[in-house]
């Protein structure tokens, strides 16, 4: 789905206009892409067909399609998504991918923790705001008025907030793991050692 995201996004769609037409499909696809990816995790919970392989790349695939969304709203919406903003997301994005290749060298795995599942809902909320934003400050429904900008604004600063937060999450769970199994490998050593000299 990311090359057809960025062909929408960017000036070659030919329904682009006041219309609205190229935001809302950016939008509708762009939930669609991460209702999928959490339904393909939801089945494969459901199902016990958890692999490994499958938990190193099903938070990639999440991960390509954020990294891909925010390059394209630097260009498409500088206004909302700064290039800091971006530049910070994606950074954590690969902090957490290089300690998930790290853990599976060392056979163990980092399964997403509820404030990880918290910052890929927001994320979500962040990069559609931000799409719809760039063709609408508000909506008015009724009396009701929806200020669209502002909810952009807030959510895209509150997605780098918890990023943050989730990112040293990660970081503390990897190195309590990772240190626990260099202790668990110097056991191990120590333990052949002795057997070694008990056998001479």
């Amino acid at each position: 789905m990311i090359p057809l995201f960025l062909w929408i996004l960017s000036p070659h769609f030919p329904w682009s206009g006041p219309e609205g037409v190229q935001e809302i499909a950016a939008s509708i696809l762009f939930i669609l892409a991460s209702i999928t990816d959490g339904l393909d995790g939801y089945l494969a919970r459901r199902r016990g067909q958890i692999t490994t392989m499958g938990t190193l790349l099903d938070p990639l695939a999440d991960k390509i399609m954020v990294t891909a969304a925010l390059i394209e709203l630097v260009a498409y919406n500088p206004e909302i998504v700064k290039v800091w903003i971006a530049v910070v997301i994606i950074g954590r994005e690969f902090l957490i991918s290089g300690l998930r290749s790290i853990a599976a060298s060392e056979g163990f795995t980092i399964t997403a923790s509820e404030l990880g599942k918290l910052k890929t809902v927001i994320q979500i909320v962040s990069v559609v705001s931000a799409i719809l934003a760039h063709r609408w400050d508000q909506w008015q429904i009724g009396v009701l008025v929806i200020p669209v900008k502002w909810y952009a604004i807030a959510a895209i600063y509150f997605t780098v907030l918890v990023s943050t937060i989730s990112a040293v999450d990660y970081f503390v769970g990897f190195w309590k793991k990772i240190d626990h199994a260099a202790k668990d490998r110097r056991k191990a050593a120590v333990l052949s050692r002795g057997k070694s000299a008990s056998i001479i």
